[in-house]
């Protein structure tokens, strides 16, 4: 199946904004950061300074895969190139229903936010309709998607700016507190194990710094520039996310109103700005979503488009999915089918949205440290234009803090195992569709590599479009 190139219209910075945008620091401050904060208490600082520390040997393991394969199909086509085609399949498998799904779990915020300025609204129908409009906006130019998040990314930030201002210049309780005292949201210490599981759910709000690879056959100068897009995307959002977290649980007067709060954002922000700072907030963080879920639209469709190029589905489908759109160079299928089927997701139970997406980050994630690891030992990552330091530390520890994790989450009855064994449950059936399915069609058969670099005589040329291709061997 010949599929056109996706358009090569981004550079490093509009691949980063985008990035950001997915990753919506004001999202995971407002929306994630609170699970972290009724999990950990005031031990969440030490949650997200720990979920930060994870993010740094991920993002240098990242940065060297995709800067060795910075294609559309982002971890499951790293895994498998560097692991196997089953491995990869079950990656696939993972991220196809986690990213659509996040885009459900984003787009439900935008409800709870804007019904601070027009109470009573439809949350869910609100979700529904912000995943539809993401979509249709998805469908455009990839460099105007850039420029628009990029605007809305500004926004959120100077919100950050304000919560950080809010707790930190008039803070209730010195930092060394949270250092030396840590307490749990119903009073008493915080214990290790209530940190480390709710470490897991703060590598989930940083996380989204490697989705940079899904925009390689994107952008120019791929092995370099997404490997940059990557690292300096998360020293952003640590920073964006850590310093807020901290100023709130500095700042708020009272820590027990804090954590019995419905909305323990909205809470602090009246209680220390007033009722109308609250509500630019709120409209401010409800576009931060709406940003978002444009952005993840933008990345799960490169995901969605890659897969039907790679023939994982049925002939017809993954010709559908592999569109692309004559004018604009985009995933169009692939992007409106990534927004519908999320607007339908957004009216199933949230606590189903969140028990399936919990832990299958940390399945992916110990994929990418194996293939890391792996691709060094077989040669398959040596043009890598990238090279992480102190090899392999990086994906050792990382590897070992994962493990730690997983074992934690198998201690907690609520979300933890039901999580683990949902992502199981998706790993078996991808393996049993692989067996039963590819295989049997003789094999899965992935499409010509598409080598993210301009062909030499079209380099720095910013209006060049094509992409050269190269048989796997």
């Amino acid at each position: 199946m010949t599929t056109p190139p996706l358009r090569r219209g981004l550079r490093t910075l509009g691949t980063l904004l985008i990035t950001l945008s997915a990753i919506s620091p004001a999202s995971s401050v407002f929306i994630i950061a609170p699970g972290v904060l009724t999990g950990a208490g005031t031990g969440a600082f030490y949650s997200f300074a720990a979920a930060a520390v994870v993010g740094v040997f991920m993002a240098f393991v990242y940065a060297e895969l995709a800067s060795a394969f910075p294609l559309a199909g982002g971890e499951y086509a790293i895994v498998t190139r560097t692991l196997g085609r089953l491995p990869g399949f079950a990656v696939l498998g993972l991220m196809i229903i986690t990213q659509v799904l996040i885009v459900a779990v984003i787009a439900l915020g935008v409800g709870t936010y804007l019904g601070v300025l027009w109470p009573g609204l439809p949350g869910p129908s609100v979700a529904a309709a912000t995943c539809v409009l993401a979509a249709v906006v998805g469908v455009f130019d990839i460099k105007l998607n850039a420029w628009v998040t990029g605007v809305f990314l500004a926004i959120e930030i100077l919100a950050l700016v304000v919560v950080g201002a809010l707790g930190l210049v008039h803070p209730a309780r010195p930092v060394t507190d949270l250092l030396a005292h840590p307490v749990a949201a119903g009073g008493g210490p915080a214990t290790v194990g209530a940190i480390a599981i709710a470490t897991s759910v703060a590598m989930f709000a940083y996380n989204g710094y490697g989705s940079a690879v899904y925009f390689g056959e994107e952008t120019q100068d791929a092995p370099r520039g997404i490997a940059r897009a990557i690292l300096m995307a998360l020293a952003i959002t640590v920073v964006a996310e850590l310093v807020p977290v901290t100023a709130v649980l500095v700042g708020a007067p009272d820590l027990g109103q804090l954590f019995g709060a419905e909305n323990m954002l909205s809470a602090f922000i009246s209680a220390r700005g007033g009722g109308t700072l609250d509500t630019v907030l709120s409209l401010a963080v409800a576009l931060a979503i709406m940003n978002a879920v444009l952005a993840i639209v933008l990345i799960s469709s490169r995901l969605v488009f890659s897969s039907g190029r790679d023939r994982a589905w049925p002939g017809a489908v993954s010709r559908a999915l592999a569109a692309v759109h004559p004018r604009f160079g985009t995933p169009w299928v692939a992007t409106a089918g990534t927004g519908v089927v999320a607007a339908l997701l957004c009216y199933v139970d949230p606590q189903l949205l969140l028990v399936v997406t919990s832990t299958s980050i940390v399945a992916v994630y110990a994929a990418l440290c194996l293939g890391a690891i792996i691709g060094r030992r077989t040669g398959s990552t040596a043009h890598a234009r990238y090279r992480m330091p102190w090899f392999p530390v990086a994906p050792v520890l990382a590897l070992a803090v994962l493990v730690f994790v997983v074992y934690q989450n198998l201690l907690d009855p609520a979300v933890g195992r039901p999580s683990l064994l949902v992502t199981a449950a998706i790993v078996v059936l991808a393996a049993v569709y692989y067996g039963v399915v590819l295989r049997r069609r003789g094999g899965w058969q992935l499409a010509e590599d598409v080598v993210a670099e301009e062909p030499p005589e079209r380099a720095g040329d910013p209006g060049a479009t094509g992409a050269r291709t190269d048989q796997k061997p």
